[in-house]
């Protein structure tokens, strides 16, 4: 708490816009990616910038920045599992494109899906490291009426793990995932190493099997002098090893004296090579030009609409739930206090230490309550092999998965409808009243194994009358695997 004492005023923030254009035919820039906007930057009060740099005066260049606790005024409020929804803002991308004959445009509509996600300006450069057990949960609703459904969980500490889980039914999309980020100091900067994949299934062509998304890392600019501000580097792959086709993007980052910011270069491959490159920025327009000149816009983030998400209520959410859990410390930053928001950060991390302790001395593991791991692999407790095909069901089935535990188990929250409040929903499975007492430290092991049990039990008996039909390819083949125990 004393480490942020001086710093109580709140960071400023601006944006700065730059030329979209390149510079004529032999000027020194052209061939170079044309100047982008830059994200929004956070410009650092004189005193929070000393307590920064009095910090990370302490590490060394490369030292992994796991265990290390960043001042909250870099934060932004809201935990990482949340942070994952902003790669589910636009799916309408991919929507129905089960249905396109053309494999290469099928590619380039779920490539399209891993471009969208960025554009979305953070505040704050670093978000909330989820703790283990921790899970975030939504609904969306579309313009025609169908709904997605997201679920995201804590799965592993050390190292950090997180696991996700969308689909929308009607427009045929499932899409599972892990994230593993790494971060590293590299002297004015932290780079976040985004490991892990996204793998995206079309539910009307299951011959696709399924295509992989890798993430571009992050880095965090200016922590120490300069505007501070986010921008995405190196390189990602979009595969499709069922139909040969496979996108390799390069994330631009700005050199010392010439480049722009948030460029993208992108190169698409079929059976037969060379399919079309893919050019633009990030937060602005991305085009994809095939071999004989033909352009067509991928997306345009500039005239891109959000879709928004749908949570419960906080009082109606689980004590482990992401809003929740931190609640304290997203109201303290929202209003500046830096002295309550350490103290908010702290006292969840603690109640999390103190977890640890006690599954450490009665020889307990945690036990993740909506993935289980499968290979390297973390897969939804939801054998998606065994659902039927027909929307209408696996609409039923996956509501049940994600809301089988609390009262929305039938009607979830969507903008259409607002959930009742009640006193068999997720408040008592959390051990809380109606009244909505203040949040304490939960055992999460010992409630997440039990709601697991619950949901799956809720789940079995929802799902044993459903056919069987083909769907698209469930988790790899093999036999599961004992993950080890998690450690904090």
């Amino acid at each position: 708490m004393g480490l942020l004492s001086g710093a109580t005023d709140a960071i400023r923030r601006r944006g700065s816009d730059a030329s979209h254009t390149s510079g004529p035919p032999g000027s020194p820039d052209r061939g170079q990616a044309p100047d982008g906007k830059p994200d929004d930057v956070e410009i650092l009060d004189k005193e929070e910038g000393s307590v920064l740099s009095a910090m990370i005066s302490q590490l060394r260049i490369g030292m992994d920045l796991s265990k290390i606790t960043f001042p909250t005024f870099v934060l932004e409020p809201r935990s990482m599992l949340e942070r994952i929804t902003d790669f589910m803002a636009h799916p309408e991308l991919m929507f129905k494109a089960g249905q396109i004959q053309d494999p290469k445009q099928r590619l380039l509509q779920v490539t399209a899906l891993i471009l969208a996600g960025w554009h979305i300006k953070p505040k704050g450069l670093i978000r909330y490291n989820p703790v283990l057990g921790e899970f975030f949960r939504c609904t969306y609703t579309y313009e025609d009426g169908s709904e997605g459904f997201f679920i995201a969980e804590q799965v592993s500490h050390h190292p950090p793990i997180s696991a996700f889980f969308y689909t929308s039914p009607q427009n045929g999309v499932v899409v599972t995932g892990e994230l593993k980020p790494k971060s590293k100091f590299l002297g004015n900067s932290v780079a976040t190493i985004m490991e892990g994949e996204n793998r995206v299934r079309l539910l009307d062509r299951p011959e696709d099997g399924e295509y992989t998304l890798t993430m571009p890392n992050m880095f965090a600019r200016g922590i120490l002098f300069g505007k501070m501000m986010l921008e995405l580097g190196d390189s990602t792959a979009v595969t499709c090893p069922a139909t040969h086709y496979s996108c390799d993007i390069e994330w631009k980052t700005k050199g010392w004296i010439s480049g722009g910011y948030n460029a993208i270069a992108g190169h698409v491959r079929g059976p037969e090579g060379s399919a079309g490159e893919i050019t633009g920025h990030w937060d602005g327009l991305m085009e994809f030009k095939d071999k004989g000149g033909k352009k067509q816009t991928l997306f345009d983030a500039t005239r891109a609409q959000v879709r928004p998400k749908t949570v419960l209520p906080e009082d109606q959410q689980e004590a482990n739930e992401s809003r929740r859990q931190w609640a304290d410390l997203t109201a303290a930053i929202k209003a500046s206090d830096m002295d309550a928001a350490t103290e908010a950060k702290a006292k969840v991390e603690d109640g999390q230490r103190e977890m640890a302790r006690r599954r450490e001395s009665s020889g307990q593991t945690h036990q993740q309550r909506f993935f289980q791991p499968v290979g390297d692999k973390w897969m939804p407790k939801l054998n998606l092999d065994q659902l039927s095909k027909d929307p209408a069901e696996l609409l039923r089935a996956v509501k049940e998965f994600i809301f089988a535990d609390s009262s929305t188990a039938q009607q979830p929250p969507s903008a259409t409808s607002r959930p009742a409040r009640s006193n068999t929903g997720a408040s008592q499975a959390s051990g809380l009243s109606a009244q909505n007492q203040p949040i304490s430290p939960v055992d999460s092991s010992r409630h997440a194994t039990t709601a697991s049990i619950a949901s799956q039990d809720s789940f079995a008996s929802a799902t044993s009358d459903l056919p069987i039909r083909e769907t698209a390819p469930g988790p790899p083949a093999g036999p599961l695997m004992t993950h080890p125990p998690t450690q904090y």
